[in-house]
């Protein structure tokens, strides 16, 4: 006599049947499906003996099922990620949705696509521009101003000071002269172009000159010793007196050499004189 083989639930003989061993149990494949099949958690449906069951993390689908919640691709052979909300996505629609967002258009930055990363933040790399010109920094060096992004050019040309002589920026170095800043290159004596940085020098109607080209061709001479008057070395007080100048100590009288500076005095051809000295002529 043969032993029975029976379905656990219904108590069908099993031999010859399909059958499904469940926790040790012998079953039937209705009372399976109806009894302990697992449920889809995509379509909510059993998934019956009849049909390929793939799980996750304690949840299952039908073969069918298991897809990408954004493309609908399926992924019973194909690498997917689980997100925290459930849902289950390709390799490349997880990116998109985790993926850190371009500071310039806002789209996913793609993991193992050009770009550019600052300041814990990430461009694609021909997102990354300059605020004035617009055009992809790349590789080139670049500053910043608040918020805003330059190139080095761009920079210099909008924010760095301008040379009083070239009007051009200065990038670097640079002397300051009455406030004004010059290029190093461009502080120059107007006669001669001797570079003045670290010299003794003047200036007269806007224009810097060196010692000696001030001498030759801007000084007045002095109507007394015929030398220039330049305010350099010994004595700096010039008079003045109709269309001649002197030094302070050049101005004298003739006759008796007492200085004459802030005094009155008598002028007698091309010389000077004392009240004195005149009353004797």
């Amino acid at each position: 006599m043969t032993d029975r083989f029976d379905c656990y639930y219904c108590r069908d003989n099993l031999h010859g049947k399909k059958y499904v061993k469940k926790d040790e149990k012998h079953v039937c494949t209705k009372c399976f499906d109806k009894l302990c099949a697992n449920t889809c958690a995509e379509c909510r449906r059993p998934i019956g003996a009849d049909s390929k069951e793939l799980h996750h993390k304690n949840r299952y689908w039908h073969e069918d099922c298991f897809r990408c919640a954004k493309c609908y691709k399926p992924l019973a052979s194909e690498p997917f990620s689980a997100r925290d909300d459930g849902k289950i996505m390709c390799g490349k629609c997880g990116s998109r949705e985790d993926g850190n967002r371009c500071q310039g258009c806002y789209k996913v930055v793609m993991p193992g696509s050009q770009n550019v990363e600052y300041k814990n933040k990430v461009w694609h790399e021909e997102c990354f521009t300059c605020f004035e010109c617009k055009q992809p920094i790349r590789t080139q060096s670049f500053l910043t101003k608040g918020d805003d992004i330059y190139c080095a050019p761009c920079h210099d040309k909008k924010f760095s000071k301008k040379c009083f002589h070239c009007k051009q920026a200065i990038t670097s170095g640079g002397i300051s002269y009455q406030d004004q800043p010059w290029h190093s290159e461009c502080f120059v004596c107007k006669t001669c172009h001797k570079p003045l940085a670290g010299t003794r020098f003047t200036s007269h109607e806007d224009s810097i000159y060196c010692v000696d080209c001030y001498k030759t061709d801007v000084a007045k001479k002095c109507h007394g010793c015929k030398n220039p008057i330049t305010g350099f070395g010994h004595g700096t007080n010039v008079v003045n007196y109709e269309g001649y100048s002197w030094h302070e100590y050049c101005f004298n009288c003739k006759k008796c050499s007492l200085s004459l500076a802030n005094k009155r005095f008598v002028i007698n051809g091309d010389h000077i004189y004392c009240p004195d000295c005149a009353k004797k002529l």
